[in-house]
């Protein structure tokens, strides 16, 4: 039994029991396609295995993270993309929003934009502490990752030595061949490996992310826990009554078939912001191919509902929505009672924010389906590594079905490469 729940309530009236049948068939040859790896992308399925693969690697991953993370006051995570994203939705959702609470040193990141204000700003920020470095890349030649590794290896080597900084950098990286690959191996750093089975976007339960989480000091082996249950809980039948990647991938595709391009994934709680984040990439870059593709877009309320509420509401109907929503709060006040109640809430007074903050959720979602948008709403036990195992898996399965009912490989990139290629012209890299 799945503890993730895909809720199509407020779905209904675009969704009759009888259209989502009618996938049924498409569910279960798309899952055939994965499971018997005959479908197109079949040699970067190493992801489906993570949660079993990765466990074995939990001994070598706790210790390194515990020593890397026992000597240092902030370690810096540098990648892009898939690279990062993952690491830093989990670590972001079981972190206090202010940034306090943390179990492990302070986390910050690098190699995901080309900004030299911030990359000022962090070595000035880093100079008086003890920090290190995580940096993923499958070839050590991407860009952005490239550049900030070199300026921040730069800077801890003229701060602690070379051979200090060489102890205080973990590489995730291939096993075999590339430029960080080499560089590792001339100077003695710790590394995991990136499968050559598993794409960026699906990396988040191997080295990947797990590797930066467990140095936050957060409990992978929970959160692997967590990917295992989904794992075994969506490998059978894909029943759409039962299985939440059945009924997410058809309402999805259903709605798409109805001519609504764009969903917003939405949460009322800020801490869930980069979960969303790793969502926009993994079917952005998986779906959006052949002219094909369901687009997207991420909204964070109530915050938006004062921005983009209008638009939600009345804007053109070619979009669906889903709302991520944990069952339980992770913590809870109570609205205290004012005696001149000026402000007309003292008959909220002795409630706790999660009470206003349901009804606030739940009046969206009628708002919106009376508005014309159909609202799928995804619900899970509680923000911990267990539950955002299960949610990682939930949504890499999701997306690898989705794709492939809309006839396209959900596991290649081939657009990404364009701005690059343009971008090398323009700064007349060798060969460009």
């Amino acid at each position: 039994m799945s503890k993730i729940n895909v809720d199509l309530e407020f779905a209904s009236d675009f969704l009759p029991k009888q259209a989502l049948q009618l996938w049924a068939t498409d569910i279960s040859l798309a899952n055939s396609m994965l499971t018997k790896k005959w479908g197109k992308g079949h040699d970067f399925l190493g992801w489906l295995n993570l949660p079993e693969k990765s466990i074995q690697q939990l001994p070598d991953i706790l210790s390194i993270a515990r020593d890397f993370s026992g000597e240092l006051d902030a370690v810096v995570i540098i990648g892009i993309g898939g690279s990062y994203l993952g690491a830093r939705a989990a670590i972001d959702s079981l972190t206090s929003p202010l940034g306090i609470h943390r179990p492990g040193p302070e986390i910050l990141y690098a190699g995901h934009h080309l900004v030299g204000k911030y990359y000022i700003d962090l070595l000035e920020y880093l100079k008086d502490k003890r920090w290190g470095i995580v940096v993923v890349s499958k070839s050590g030649t991407t860009t952005e990752p490239a550049i900030a590794f070199r300026i921040l290896k730069n800077a801890l080597e003229n701060q602690v030595g070379q051979a200090a900084a060489s102890r205080r950098i973990i590489a995730i990286t291939d096993e075999k061949k590339g430029a960080l690959r080499k560089l590792s191996t001339q100077l003695g750093y710790k590394t995991f490996i990136i499968p050559d089975d598993v794409g960026g976007r699906y990396s988040v339960l191997s080295p990947v992310g797990l590797v930066p989480i467990a140095i936050a000091g957060f409990s992978v082996g929970a959160m692997l826990e967590g990917a295992r249950e989904m794992m075994k809980a969506s490998e059978n039948d894909m029943s759409l009554a039962t299985d939440p990647v059945a009924r997410y991938a058809a309402a999805r595709n259903a709605f798409y078939n109805q001519g609504k391009r764009i969903e917003i994934l939405c949460s009322f709680h800020p801490e869930l912001h980069y979960i969303a984040e790793w969502w926009k990439q993994l079917f952005g870059e998986s779906e959006g191919k052949e002219g094909k593709g369901i687009f997207p877009a991420v909204a964070e309320y109530t915050t938006d509902l004062h921005s983009m509420g209008q638009y939600m509401q009345e804007g053109p109907r070619k979009l669906f929505e889903t709302i991520l929503i944990p069952k339980e709060a992770q913590a809870d006040l109570q609205i205290p009672e004012d005696p001149q109640d000026l402000d007309g809430l003292n008959f909220l007074a002795g409630q706790e924010l999660s009470y206003v903050n349901e009804a606030a959720c739940n009046g969206t979602a009628l708002a919106h389906l009376a508005g014309g948008v159909p609202v799928i709403r995804i619900l899970f036990d509680r923000i911990d590594e267990n539950n955002l195992g299960s949610l990682f898996y939930f949504f890499e399965k999701s997306c690898a079905i989705s794709g492939y009912q809309l006839n396209v490989n959900p596991f290649d990139q081939p657009g990404v490469e364009l701005y690059k290629n343009n971008m090398f012209r323009l700064l007349k890299k060798p060969g460009y």
